[in-house]
Parts: structure tokens; sequence; C-alpha cells
């Protein structure tokens, strides 16, 4: 058997009303290749504050509940603003395969967002498998990382 190359378990998953489409998407694209999947909503097309939704995700990340998460809104700009006032998380949005892969390899990040109403959902696919099949690098990065985790310790 040869290794999936994926370095993710446990992911959580949530969306505002924008994302819901999207949310269901990448859930069912991420479970059908092992990954245990926590859907934290939301379930239907009734809107929401996406600050609500991004925080409570990356909460529950900080607090153990899972190793990594995808939060998605209209643009991916406000989930991952939400979720980086959360400490100990780190978040990028994520609209290309290079920012995919370094907001993990480079930036050790816990969540990436994306934005339903700028990305298709075959990018998006393509984007979380990226994330869940790259760890982060350390090398010259982890100075970084740790400088990001001192700000988090400061607030």
């Amino acid at each position: 058997m040869t290794d999936s190359g994926i370095k993710v378990k446990k992911l959580g998953i949530g969306c505002d009303h924008l994302g819901l489409a999207m949310k269901n998407d990448l859930r069912d694209h991420l479970a059908a290749q092992g990954i245990e999947v926590v859907d934290l909503g939301v379930h239907d097309e009734t809107p929401v504050d996406y600050p609500d939704m991004g925080s409570g995700l990356a909460r529950e990340l900080a607090a153990g509940a899972f190793e990594r998460g995808i939060l998605i809104c209209g643009t991916g700009a406000g989930m991952a603003i939400a979720a980086n006032k959360v400490p100990g998380v780190r978040a990028v949005c994520v609209t290309d395969p290079y920012t995919a892969e370094r907001a993990i390899a480079s930036n050790d990040a816990h969540v990436v967002t994306f934005g339903a109403q700028i990305t298709g959902l075959s990018v998006a696919r393509m984007l979380a498998d990226i994330f869940i099949r790259n760890s982060f690098q350390g090398g010259r990065s982890a100075p970084k990382v740790a400088k990001l985790a001192a700000l988090d310790e400061a607030r």
C-alpha cells in the first residue's frame, strides 16, 4: 500500500450561508479520502454572520478538537479575519495552489479559507487537497512562525 500523502486525519469545516454548497462539496470530497470531517455548519441557507462561524471553528481547533480547518464565506477574507482573532490559530485566505501549499509549509497555517463567490468548486477541491497533503517544513520559517506564536502570547 502506498502513502496517500494526506497529512491530516481530522479536519473541521464551517461556513456562512454563502458557502453552504461549497462546504458540503468539500466535506464529502475530503471524507471520501478517509479524513474525519467535523461539519460545524451551517446546514441551511438561513443567513448567519461569518464572525460567529469563523471564530467558532477557530476556538474548537485551538482546543484540539481537530488538526486543521477550512472555512468558507463569500470571499474568504471575513472568515480569515475572524479565525485569526483566536489566539493560537493562523488562517490564510487561499485562492491559488502556491498559496495553499505555502500557507502550511512556510506559515504553519491551521486554517484555510475560501470564497464561494470567487472560487469554483473544482478549484476549491484542488486547493483543499494541497492543504491536506502538505505540512510545516520548519527550517528558515520556524523562527518566523515562533514570532507569530509570541504575538498570540502577548494578547
